[in-house]
């Protein structure tokens, strides 16, 4: 899947930026302009949400975003990162091989494949081993990308297990993985969109996830 520029940043403060717009604001609007519904922990999480990023294509156009819940991930070399409670929900709009809006090129197809490794890849931004060098973590992220990559090409595989999860009340199959960084879920929902999600902390298995009703409510 083809991204190429994100519109808001994660933890966005909410302060006046150099258009004169809020950050949050902005960060709002990128989810706003989104042709599909998004996704979030259903009300059985009764923690702090809030907005973190979306992904667009060449042309414009909003293919992804996640929103958090719990702690903010962060990437703490004193072992606090243990300590923290976190779920992120990425919904992917599922579509075909098509090409670009510009007539750039050919985007490629977002199947449940793009949310785990979406998912894989946001768990991985997140974690660093502590006692790991400044100097090796380069080399160490592009290694666990790679295999985070080849995972999630690889869903019916024995890293995967299957976990039945509420999605709108009813119960979906998901894709399921854990490994010593936290866990790792992708599956499908209503109205043409994927659903993936990464956490620590928390565990997956009480999780639902429900339609977002009024995205503004989380800026």
């Amino acid at each position: 899947m083809e991204t190429t520029s994100r519109v808001g940043a994660e933890g966005a403060p909410d302060t006046a930026t150099a258009e004169g717009m809020p950050a949050a604001r902005r960060t709002v609007d990128g989810y706003l302009a989104a042709p599909f519904p998004w996704y979030a922990l259903d009300d059985a999480f009764a923690g702090p949400r809030r907005l973190m990023q979306v992904g667009t294509a060449a042309d414009g156009t909003v293919q992804h975003g996640s929103i958090g819940h719990g702690d903010e991930p962060s990437v703490r070399a004193d072992g606090g990162a243990e300590k923290q409670r976190f779920a992120v929900v990425v919904t992917v709009a599922s579509s075909p091989v098509r090409h670009s809006g510009d007539g750039t090129g050919v985007l490629d197809a977002t199947t449940v494949s793009s949310a785990a490794w979406l998912a894989g890849s946001g768990l991985l931004a997140c974690t660093w081993p502590p006692q790991m060098d400044h100097s090796l973590r380069d080399d160490w992220l592009a290694q666990q990308t790679e295999t985070a990559f080849e995972l999630a090409d690889d869903l019916d595989g024995p890293a995967w297990s299957v976990l039945s999860l509420p999605v709108d009340g009813v119960p979906v199959p998901f894709h399921y993985r854990e490994s010593e960084f936290g866990w790792v879920l992708a599956g499908s929902a209503h109205g043409g969109v994927h659903i993936g999600a990464y956490g620590r902390g928390m565990s997956a298995y009480g999780l639902g996830f429900s339609v977002v009703g009024d995205i503004t409510t989380y800026a």
